[in-house]
């Protein structure tokens, strides 16, 4: 489990197809602190270590299912060398939970159709695909490329989201562009809610 507060970001080393996706991910993460197996969030999609190393700097090597590449913006632009990603670790017992329950498991992806300035700040607006829309409401979180964010408005299948400066620097955010493909991860608890109704 995951909290959507991103605490590093990664840079792609490689990418190599065998059989599965297999990339290499550098980070400023203690890889002595990185067991084999452990999970990791890469922009909001919980993968799994099988190798780590040092030189010439940290990194560690994650294996990608072609479900998962078709599933996820992986497979819309694709991760390449120099391509950057919101990275986090997963909670541990007494974390603080800054954010809000996140699994790291992508519900579809969405696409920024408009981004605006306002002082600072950053106004986006993103199209959900039509079967994740209503599970989107105004001052619900969503995780969109694993961060924790809370959605202004919505109107049909498009939602808001505004993007702090601090926001924007901490995490890949300050590099979107209108047309970037987004994963994104619906709230459980709407999940849930919208599954009891169906029982009603």
């Amino acid at each position: 489990m995951f909290t959507g507060i991103i605490t590093d970001i990664g840079e792609v080393l490689e990418v190599e197809q065998r059989g599965d996706l297999r990339a290499r991910i550098a980070t400023a993460y203690d890889i002595d602190g990185i067991d084999i197996g452990a999970s990791i969030a890469c922009d909001g999609v919980c993968l799994t270590v099988i190798a780590t190393g040092t030189a010439p700097r940290g990194w560690f090597d994650v294996e990608i299912s072609a479900e998962t590449v078709s599933a996820t913006n992986i497979g819309r632009n694709g991760w390449h060398p120099g391509r950057r990603l919101n990275l986090e670790r997963a909670l541990k017992v007494g974390d603080e939970l800054g954010g809000h329950i996140v699994s790291g498991h992508v519900d579809g992806v969405a696409e920024i159709t408009a981004m605006r300035d306002e002082g600072d700040s950053t106004r986006v607006t993103l199209k959900a695909p039509e079967a994740l829309a209503k599970f989107i409401a105004p001052k619900g979180s969503v995780a969109l490329n694993g961060t924790s964010l809370t959605v202004n408005e919505v109107e049909g299948a498009s939602f808001g989201i505004n993007f702090i400066p601090h926001t924007k620097a901490a995490t890949t955010w300050g590099a979107a562009q209108v047309g970037d493909p987004v994963n994104i991860e619906i709230d459980t608890m709407a999940r849930y809610v919208a599954r009891l109704r169906e029982w009603e």
